[in-house]
């Protein structure tokens, strides 16, 4: 044990001292001024103080429009402030079910495969390796394959959509721990063994491929949308509500069910076959089912959809359009209204 742990030290030490000795840490700009162009500029101004004079003011009204240019995005610059870090946990809130499901790799489908025959040297633990095969596998044909084929089509999913996708991907994730689970206790009921820990192939490839639509556009969300001085306090609010929310509402679930982690006798000791056989552990899953479900519906309201992205809007014209607040806010509101009649009309 003490080896398995030396393992990632190992590894994280290599990867720090990569990064210091594998190349250069600074970058030394190249200067942003033409040094003859500035000396021939001082010669012609001593020789001609009247056009010296001239070229001092139309220096003067430059740096008059360059302030009040750096006015202006200022000004822009506070209307992105009103995107808060309540605002992004909020947004990040949306893939808790999601998570929820996630979060049951490192429990729930430790506890089922406890119980279930090893495949060589591949037990339930070793199993977790195939969510993140899952990721790297279906992650690169995702980000090379799918979304490019998307942007030649012109076709953007919006963010509640993704959070949506990767919630189903988490809801058809713990339908095979459900499928799993009749599994286990059908073959033990007919013929007294257990069954292969490859099946739990399938709800740890499921959850990596929603981990790649739900949580990855969590972050760039989470990222995007908060203002440039509150991205870091941003992306924390968003880890939290990734991990840490998602962990607590487990441990309160786990609490209240606690009769289904019980075997006949009701005691908690149910990583023998015999003793899981008697526990209701399904049922737990099936409440799993219930909450991911209620993520996916949740993500494909239309006011849900519509309230992203008018704050995706908001941060997205703050950072490229040089106008002042009230000009933002009058095209965000007939955007809105615009959505909002052509929903009307749509439902007629």
């Amino acid at each position: 044990v003490t080896w398995a742990y030396c393992i990632p030290v190992i590894v994280l030490v290599v990867g720090v001292s990569l990064f210091l000795f594998g190349g250069g840490r600074y970058v030394k700009p190249r200067p942003r001024y033409d040094v003859g162009l500035w000396v021939r500029e001082v010669f012609v101004g001593c020789g001609r103080h009247d056009d010296g004079r001239r070229r001092r003011s139309q220096r003067d009204r430059k740096q008059q429009q360059l302030m009040m240019h750096q006015q202006q995005q200022s000004s822009i610059i506070s209307s992105a402030d009103e995107v808060g870090i309540g605002t992004v946990a909020l947004l990040s809130s949306l893939i808790i079910p999601f998570n929820i499901a996630y979060a049951q790799m490192a429990t729930t489908f430790i506890v089922q495969g406890s119980v279930m025959k090893s495949w060589g040297i591949i037990d339930a633990p070793m199993m977790n390796n195939a969510d993140a095969i899952s990721v790297l596998a279906f992650g690169y044909i995702i980000g090379n394959i799918l979304y490019p084929e998307l942007n030649r089509r012109q076709i953007k999913i919006p963010t509640t959509y993704k959070f949506a996708i990767g919630s189903a991907f988490g809801a058809a994730a713990v339908g095979c721990a459900i499928i799993t689970d009749y599994q286990i206790h059908r073959v033990y009921r007919e013929r007294g063994e257990a069954i292969s820990i490859l099946w739990q192939s399938f709800p740890y490839f499921l959850i990596g491929i929603g981990e790649i639509f739900a949580v990855s556009a969590a972050y760039e969300v989470a990222f995007t949308v908060a203002p440039a001085k509150k991205k870091s306090l941003a992306s924390a609010a968003n880890l939290f509500m990734v991990g840490g929310a998602p962990n607590v509402f487990c441990i309160y679930l786990y609490n209240a069910c606690r009769s289904w982690f019980t075997n006949a006798n009701g005691l908690a000791h149910i990583h023998k076959l015999s003793d899981y056989s008697s526990a209701k552990v399904v049922n737990y899953f099936w409440l799993l089912e219930g909450i991911a479900m209620f993520g996916v519906i949740v993500n494909l309201l239309p006011p849900v959809k519509n309230w992203v992205a008018s704050i995706e809007e908001a941060a997205a014209e703050a950072v490229k359009t040089p106008m002042n607040t009230p000009m933002i806010r009058k095209n965000l509101k007939q955007r809105r209204k615009d959505r909002g009649g052509g929903g009307t009309s749509s439902g007629n």
